[in-house]
């Protein structure tokens, strides 16, 4: 904070993003109007902005950071160990502890580092595998060639997966998806993908965005996980599924839990594996390095809140296990710092509901219809994971005795 405030004030104030919308006058402001407002508003910066941004910065580095605490996790703070648990118990919405989410995601982290080195060895890559994520990261045959080729890309991919949607889902939702980039106005602040819902009663479509900006920085290898996940039958899926059950009390139909909803559309990402989408080594090569990062944080969180890591000691971890550059990297694990727990979510949710098609499978053997349980996942709104374990064993055991 004391450095993004040096930063700020040594700009002037023309060149300040406070400064923004004097640059971006409506037409119809005339010139008069136009140089009085942009008077008052450089004299709004200068003699009210930057002196109260100058006090922030001077009682942060003189006052708060001398009586900080030492390390950066929770359990620096005074019963901060039994904040955390609670906290990951909260997050995830299941009974474990900060040492058992820990472990799991070394195990994550192990099996797919393994997955990738086949990745590497499958395409002929003669370097160390930090060197094939250096390649992967920068080979210009994984660049979109233009806005107009990235933006057919993800066409050919929905038109591919929505082929394969009847085969694994009973149950569609009413509203249609949209597949569309960013507006260029908005494009260069947003992630590389989300997704926008759509009206409970599907007459306006959910629309899965793209980020063309920057095209150099966007890999095709990522493209196919991308849309599973934020697109079908990601999200679009989830929410619009839940909103559109009205026989759900609204709380089921609009409200959600960070381990159910990012768990399934992480789930998602892996039914590209039944699909036929992965047998090309590179998009595989995509779907494992989005799974590497969700693995990544159940380690490097857990590390920062229970195990006294450093904030460097986490930056290292990442770049160690991942083709991530520093700067993802460290903006990721200032994230963990800022809002502990919630980044367990994801690996822990999807790890949840792969688990109980597993069991369910084991357990029906060529009863099991993969259509039937995704519908029975996905027709209850987002539940915490035991309840949903519960719904599913209900349905097991249903099923058995019919």
């Amino acid at each position: 904070m004391i450095e993004q405030l040096n930063e700020q004030l040594k700009m002037k104030p023309e060149d300040s993003p406070y400064y923004g919308p004097v640059k971006q006058f409506p037409e119809a402001i005339s010139a008069a109007d136009r140089a009085r407002l942009t008077k008052e508003y450089r004299a709004a910066i200068t003699d009210e902005l930057f002196p109260v941004l100058t006090r922030l910065r001077d009682f942060l580095k003189n006052e708060y950071l001398g009586n900080a605490r030492e390390g950066v996790g929770l359990m620096y703070m005074k019963g901060g160990d039994n904040l955390y648990r609670y906290e990951v118990q909260s997050t995830t919405t299941l009974p474990m502890t900060p040492e058992q989410i820990h472990e799991l995601g070394l195990k994550e982290v192990e099996r797919i580092t393994a997955e990738m080195e086949k990745v590497r060895q499958e395409v002929g890559f003669k370097g160390t595998l930090h060197q094939f994520f250096e390649h992967m990261r920068s080979a210009k045959q994984f660049q979109p060639k233009s806005r107009d080729s990235l933006t057919q890309d993800y066409y050919r991919i929905g038109r591919t997966v929505e082929a394969k949607i009847p085969t694994y889902f009973s149950t569609v939702p009413k509203a249609s998806l949209v597949i569309k980039p960013y507006d260029p106005f908005r494009e260069k602040f947003e992630a590389g993908g989300s997704y926008e819902q759509g009206t409970p009663d599907g007459s306006r479509p959910g629309t899965f965005y793209f980020n063309a900006y920057d095209l150099p920085s966007r890999s095709t290898w990522g493209e196919t996980t991308l849309f599973l996940h934020e697109g079908e039958p990601g999200h679009h899926f989830q929410i619009s599924l839940a909103q559109e059950n009205e026989a759900l009390p609204a709380f089921m139909r609009f409200g959600g839990n960070t381990a159910y909803v990012e768990g399934w559309a992480l789930y998602a990402e892996t039914l590209g594996y039944d699909m036929g989408l992965y047998r090309d080594p590179y998009q595989r090569f995509g779907t494992l390095n989005d799974e590497m990062l969700r693995a990544m944080r159940l380690v490097v969180d857990t590390g920062i809140h229970s195990k006294g890591w450093t904030r460097d000691q986490a930056i290292k971890y990442m770049l160690d296990h991942s083709g991530m550059g520093r700067t993802d990297a460290t903006a990721e694990v200032e994230r963990y710092i800022a809002i502990p727990s919630q980044a367990t979510a994801y690996k822990v949710g999807a790890l949840t509901i792969q688990r109980l098609r597993d069991k369910a499978k084991a357990e029906l053997g060529d009863r099991f219809d993969i259509r039937e349980f995704h519908a029975q996942v996905l027709n209850t709104g987002a539940l915490p994971l035991q309840i949903l374990e519960q719904k599913i064993d209900r349905w097991i055991a249903a099923k058995k005795s019919s």
